[in-house]
């Protein structure tokens, strides 16, 4: 017999011991999936984007299947369907589940002077350690775009460096990667049903924002003076929507000096600011 013969005999002899004793260990070793966890998975988007706080979906649909103080609407891109079926599932009363959105409280942008040049890296969080970043406005938005690179549905979007970015709400699943990732926090997660919004989070008086931003709140309180149903408040210089009376009527966008009060495009709306 060959060498050649003999070692072809003797591997393909050691393979099929081995794949006989792969075999076996996997029928011993075998670890039963929990059929309930199975059958959320199924549900889940599968889009692993970690919003529900977990590595993925799989270890999400494991945590609803074997802890009861699972919470059932984590899951923010399957929505309140996802939950309601989930429910279902578990044997759970889900309640009332709220869509939310994410909105960019800041209009400043260009809008907004620079206090001094920054040749730095190029995100957001880097030029905020640098003296709270590069724009005159401590609290606006810094316009490197870290929410666009975190957001996994393509739903922020930025012009050129330097805008505000623009959240596309056909598209945004209120993941709350693009809050985590916002140094200035001034992304929130607001419920889809409110359009309208107070896009500023300057304290600062009025005049100094005059002096820095176009855009900005200067706090004058007509927005709050005109609200029908009393849902505006001023505080620190700054009004703020309280979302829990807001009909979106718009009255406080007509009164607004410096159109920093706007519409958004919802999901559950068409109209445009």
């Amino acid at each position: 017999m060959s060498l050649e013969l003999s070692a072809i005999l003797v591997l393909g002899g050691l393979g099929f011991i081995f794949g006989i004793g792969l075999a076996i260990a996997s029928k011993i070793f075998h670890i039963k999936e929990d059929p309930k966890k199975l059958e959320i998975l199924n549900i889940l988007p599968n889009a692993n984007c970690g919003a529900c706080g977990l590595a993925g979906c799989e270890s999400y649909a494991e945590w609803l299947a074997s802890d009861e103080a699972a919470e059932i609407n984590k899951c923010s891109v399957g929505g309140p369907e996802v939950a309601k079926k989930i429910a279902a599932i578990i044997g759970r009363n889900v309640g009332e589940i709220s869509k939310k959105v994410a909105v960019i409280y800041c209009s400043g942008g260009k809008n907004c002077s620079d206090k001094f040049e920054y040749y730095g890296i190029e995100t957001c969080q880097a030029s905020n350690i640098v003296f709270g970043g590069h724009k005159s406005c401590v609290y606006g938005c810094l316009g490197f775009g870290d929410c666009v690179k975190v957001c996994p549905f393509g739903a922020i979007t930025q012009s050129e460096p330097g805008t505000v970015p623009v959240i596309d709400y056909s598209k945004c699943t209120g993941c709350g990667l693009c809050v985590k990732a916002c140094p200035k926090k001034i992304i929130n997660l607001v419920e889809d049903k409110f359009s309208v919004h107070v896009r500023c989070k300057s304290n600062d008086k009025g005049a100094v924002v005059r002096k820095i931003c176009k855009t900005g709140c200067i706090g004058c309180g007509l927005c709050v003076k005109v609200c029908p149903v009393n849902d505006i408040v001023l505080e620190n210089n700054l009004a703020r929507i309280k979302y829990i009376n807001c009909n979106n009527c718009g009255l406080c966008i007509e009164k607004c000096p410096t159109k920093v009060i706007q519409k958004t495009i919802s999901v559950s709306e068409t109209v445009v600011k």
